[in-house]
């Protein structure tokens, strides 16, 4: 792989750093958003893959959630999150993650998540497969949505509480038509999926740095990954406006037409 190896040695040394911290750090809710927590493990993690980037590709854009924006007017634009599910990682627990994404022309390429406190890591390629832990792995699904465990990211909106009550209406007619709702509202959910464990993760309130890594490793383990309602997700302005948001609907091919379905009809 020609970023792969790459990929999978920052996200080792970063796991590290996370796995060392874990349990011992408290976070703080930052300004304006209650839903994001933000502990200095967040930095230092930044911290290390914005310089691991910096020293393998000098020339590259990077994004990262905490440091913002590295414009260098490269096509190749990396996707920090240093971790992914913070509210879980600052109150201790494990159901938490590091991702480090590949973006070339704002196209998916690359990737690759870390889940420390399980020692996996995943990483693709565009064209070569996904693998975990060097081994490939492909999405399975028997196609009956009935027999699904679904996971479905959901963040509370003060600010637009007939959002939310929405979100929760069309949330239980998913529910009436799987096996159980799962929810870490963290790359450990899309990780599941990768896996085969779980049918399907939803979310209709994320950033760019919550997609670009995870989208290219479902869609190299065959799995589809478009926006909540089936468009494909435009990254083009990314660098230029990184708090966007984001919408996600990833599962493999069956349980997405059926899912789709729902959605589209609520």
């Amino acid at each position: 792989m020609k970023y792969g190896d790459f990929i999978a040695q920052a996200l080792e040394e970063a796991s590290k750093v996370a796995r060392e911290s874990f349990g011992k750090v408290a976070g703080t809710v930052k300004a304006g958003d209650n839903n994001q927590v933000l502990t200095e493990t967040d930095l230092a993690i930044g911290r290390l893959l914005i310089e691991k980037i910096q020293g393998q590709f000098p020339e590259h854009n990077i994004i990262d959630e905490e440091a913002g924006v590295i414009d260098k007017q490269s096509s190749f634009t990396w996707v920090i999150d240093p971790i992914d599910g913070t509210s879980n990682f600052a109150n201790g627990v494990p159901l938490y993650g590091i991702m480090l994404g590949l973006m070339e022309n704002n196209s998916p390429i690359a990737g690759g998540l870390a889940l420390p406190s399980f020692a996996e890591i995943y990483v693709a390629e565009k064209g070569e497969g996904a693998f975990c832990n060097d081994k490939k792995i492909s999405i399975f699904s028997d196609g009956n949505l009935k027999n699904a465990l679904v996971s479905y990211g959901i963040d509370g909106h003060p600010e637009k509480p007939e959002f939310t009550r929405e979100e929760c209406a069309l949330l239980a007619e998913i529910v009436l038509n799987i096996r159980n709702l799962r929810t870490s509202n963290s790359v450990f959910d899309a990780a599941m999926v990768m896996k085969g464990a779980y049918g399907a993760y939803a979310n209709r309130t994320s950033k760019v740095w919550d997609n670009v890594a995870q989208q290219i490793i479902i869609e190299e383990a065959g799995g589809i990954y478009t926006d909540f309602f089936g468009n494909k997700i435009d990254y083009s302005n990314a660098l230029l406006q990184p708090q966007d948001n984001y919408t996600f609907l990833a599962a493999p091919p069956a349980l997405y037409a059926q899912l789709l379905k729902i959605i589209s009809s609520h």
